[in-house]
């Protein structure tokens, strides 16, 4: 099987059809996606299974009525002429279908028999092929037992183009939905393959395959995709490698607000990832009260004492500091808030965090007024649903993303299991590396001083999120198990491009 060489280009399932509109209008004949689609499914098969000898049991082909079901007629009549024992089931008569799956039907010469839950067993592997993306009510009644029935097996499970029953735009199941080991998609992946928990239900991020199936990549050019999977394929062209003649001040100047009792490890942790990162200087302003602890506790760090808004104002008129972080441990109220409107009038990037972000409900007007193009608000789902009230109830997380960074007019990084990056211009990327041991205090704190040391270096703020994110889960994968905050700071050298 040849893999698509989209690898970070994600379209939705309406996108999709319009990429096989394209195919079929500039002379790509839709019985050879069909046959390149049902191939590549049977190859991806063979390479999990091995030989007929090893795989050592029936192929349980599930067809449906359109074209999904089409692929999976082909799939069959390749893995027979290879010598696999193949059974086919279909949800409707053959007679009902219409098109190119009704050719691809009468090419298969095996049998064809109803789809029936009494006669799954002795299938060591099936195929979903019933409904692929083109369902999106839930499914009911018998074939809903079937696909329960199925999940239940002692089998391996293959999915074609989507498990029948999840939506591939939001990654949410419709309602029962098969729950696939391996899935195989064509042209690009969707959003509902990466996005949780629809990836889980497509066997995991490294069991979901894009097939080229003939597709030219010319069609992008007219359907211009505005969603990513977050792989460096995404944005190393905009990395901030450093030359041989890289000097600290071509850098960048990152300045971090410091933080208070009891949370003054947050700042601490931000402010070295960001110099961890690459960032050239790092400053971080701190209280009176606390100057000494951070001073005593912080060596490659610069600290500098501040004890009033003005005072913290009058740092950041150094015009060598570029990008400022405001809100990890800095405290939840109305004297933060004004902080961040006061840093907001100054020609600065900014990144939020934390009680920043807290302390702006209600107050994210702020952004829209000035016209700010590099600001970066970084939200767990709660302080997402706090801040943007009126799409807490959204079940399509990038499109509730999407929503708040246009309305907001700022770059949203909505963490959590899949973390959303999200421009006001409508791109977005969709991570899908972050372990589940990540999500332990104070890892959002060294994460937005990744973001943040990566946009000092003049990195743009959507291709620095984007990248923040994907390192971010790259050193919690080094540092492994048990981790704590402070490991991912250790691990970041190891994953630095």
């Amino acid at each position: 099987m040849q893999t698509s060489g989209n690898t970070h280009i994600l379209l939705t399932p309406e996108e999709s059809r319009q990429a096989d509109a394209w195919a079929l209008k500039n002379g790509t004949n839709g019985l050879t996606l069909m046959e390149a689609a049902g191939k590549a499914v049977a190859e991806v098969i063979v390479d999990y299974i091995g030989t007929p000898l090893e795989a050592g049991g029936e192929i349980l082909i599930l067809c449906g009525p359109g074209n999904n079901g089409g692929d999976g007629f082909v799939a069959a009549r390749y893995l027979d002429e290879w010598g696999y024992p193949v059974r086919v089931m279909m949800s409707v008569e053959t007679r009902d279908l219409k098109g190119d799956a009704a050719i691809m039907a009468r090419r298969w010469q095996g049998g064809v028999g109803p789809i029936d839950t009494k006669r799954l067993k002795g299938a060591t592997v099936v195929v979903d092929a019933l409904f692929g993306t083109g369902l999106t009510r839930a499914i009911e009644g018998e074939l809903a037992e079937v696909i329960e029935a199925v999940n239940a097996l002692d089998a391996f499970r293959v999915a074609v183009d989507m498990p029948s029953g999840l939506d591939g735009d939001s990654g949410i199941p419709t309602g029962p939905c098969f729950q696939a080991d391996m899935t195989v998609t064509f042209f690009t992946k969707k959003p509902g393959h990466i996005v949780a928990p629809g990836r889980f239900l497509c066997g995991g991020v490294e069991h979901i395959h894009a097939a080229d199936i003939g597709i030219s990549s010319r069609s992008l050019d007219a359907i211009k995709p505005t969603l990513f999977e977050n792989t460096p394929s995404l944005w190393g062209s905009s990395y901030p490698f450093p030359g041989p003649e890289t000097h600290k001040y071509h850098r960048g100047h990152l300045l971090v607000l410091g933080g208070k009792e009891p949370t003054l490890g947050a700042c601490r942790l931000a402010a070295t990832a960001g110099l961890r990162v690459g960032a050239g200087l790092v400053t971080l302003a701190a209280p009176s009260e606390t100057y000494n602890i951070q001073a005593t506790a912080l060596t490659d760090v610069m600290v500098r004492r501040f004890d009033s808004a003005f005072g913290f104002l009058g740092i950041m008129a150094d015009t060598r500091i570029n990008t400022i972080l405001l809100g990890p441990g800095a405290g939840v109220g109305e004297k933060t808030a004004e902080l961040v409107h006061d840093v907001a009038r100054r020609d600065k990037a900014m990144v939020l965090d934390a009680d920043a972000l807290t302390s702006l409900v209600g107050r994210l007007d702020i952004f829209a007024q000035e016209g700010t193009d590099d600001v970066v608000l970084t939200p767990h789902e709660g302080e997402f649903a706090r801040l943007f009230p009126g799409l807490s109830k959204e079940t399509n997380k990038v499109a509730a993303a999407r929503s708040a960074a246009v309305s907001s007019k700022c770059l949203i990084v909505l963490k959590g299991v899949s973390t959303i990056v999200a421009a006001p211009d409508g791109r977005v990327s969709i991570a899908a590396n972050a372990p589940a041991w990540l999500s332990v205090a104070g890892t959002g704190d060294v994460l937005s001083g990744v973001i943040a040391g990566l946009m000092a270096q003049g990195m743009p703020p959507f291709e620095a999120a984007s990248a923040g994110v994907w390192l971010h889960g790259e050193a919690a994968m080094k540092a492994g198990r048990g981790l704590i905050a402070s490991d991912l700071v250790t691990a970041l050298p190891q994953v630095l491009l």
